[in-house]
């Protein structure tokens, strides 16, 4: 388990992290979401070590991490996929990292399978692709059986097949008991493989919840329905003390379930050509909670017009 209690980091007079306290529990993929400068990769680096925080306490199963006694089976983790020497070859990369922490050659076999690198082990890093640094990122991560993982970004340069995999891998480390704590901004992604998130903005805590509980809480879910019998449809409704939004042929009905309206119709004898209930995506419950939180807005409208003629020109030019 990681454990945050007030942890806080300031760089001059910006506040990076502010006063966050959270758990990442094991047996369940936990996402970490935040816009861009909302702090996760500084929260990330002081759980690790690599940053200190200016107050507040940060935890690795019960300690700091400079306390572990053996790092690399509490906790592994991928920050930066392209933190590797790019004149050795995989193996070697590996082997190092294995040898200095205690841990068998065996091991290093074992990791490179599980990340599908076998056939280009003894390739240097340095002409790797960028999905292919990720999978050795990971592999890194896996080698000491860690009981904690920690990803940042995982997904980045992965293929489809490659993004699968990944989901799969952190949803049967979670399966297996441990803790999977990932970020990323690749939020239909993240709908699929975690079961609970952490969401951050301006370096403080904005949610602390399952994904279920996240969306509901921060969207608009509502009844859709098409039906020939449209006015009749209006009147059975306001009788029975339901509202309707009118949106072309299409009627939005909010505060009742799709069960309900489709026996309200039956009783009725309506003839209904479409009832669907509908729920915001992760990504739009996402967009609504952390609007006031995003640092850095790109703008449309006639100055970014402006500015896009100019460039045009500057380019013909």
């Amino acid at each position: 388990m990681i454990s945050l209690e007030g942890l806080t980091k300031r760089y001059g007079e910006k506040v990076a992290v502010n006063d966050l306290t959270f758990e990442v529990r094991p047996g369940i993929v936990t996402g970490f979401l935040g816009p861009n400068g909302a702090g996760k990769s500084t929260t990330m680096r002081m759980i690790l070590g690599l940053d200190h925080p200016t107050s507040g306490d940060v935890r690795v199963e019960g300690r700091h991490y400079a306390q572990l006694r053996d790092p690399l089976k509490s906790i592994g983790a991928l920050l930066d996929a392209t933190a590797n020497h790019g004149g050795r070859s995989a193996y070697h990369h590996l082997l190092c990292l294995a040898q200095s922490n205690g841990l068998p050659e065996r091991r290093v076999h074992e990791v490179l399978d599980i990340v599908g690198l076998t056939t280009v082990a003894k390739k240097k890093a340095k002409g790797f692709s960028m999905g292919m640094g990720q999978r050795l990122g990971i592999a890194a991560a896996l080698l000491g059986d860690p009981r904690i993982l920690m990803f940042d970004e995982p997904v980045n340069g992965l293929d489809p097949e490659g993004i699968h995999w990944i989901r799969t891998l952190m949803q049967r480390l979670a399966a297996e008991g441990r803790t999977v704590f990932v970020s990323s901004h690749l939020m239909s992604e993240m709908a699929l493989t975690a079961e609970h998130l952490i969401v951050i903005g301006q370096g403080r805590l904005l949610a602390d919840m399952s994904m279920a509980d996240f969306i509901r809480q921060n969207s608009r879910s509502y009844v859709r329905v098409r039906t020939p019998d449209r006015e009749r449809f209006l009147d059975v409704l306001r009788s029975a003390g339901i509202t309707a939004m009118e949106t072309g042929d299409v009627l939005e009905l909010d505060g009742v379930a799709a069960e309900q309206v489709g026996e309200l119709a039956a009783r009725h004898a309506l003839v209904l050509h479409e009832l669907s209930p509908q729920q915001a995506s992760l990504e739009e419950a996402f967009m609504r909670l952390t609007a006031e939180s995003v640092e850095y807005h790109a703008h449309s409208g006639p100055a970014a017009d402006e500015q896009a003629s100019w460039g045009a020109g500057w380019k013909k030019g």
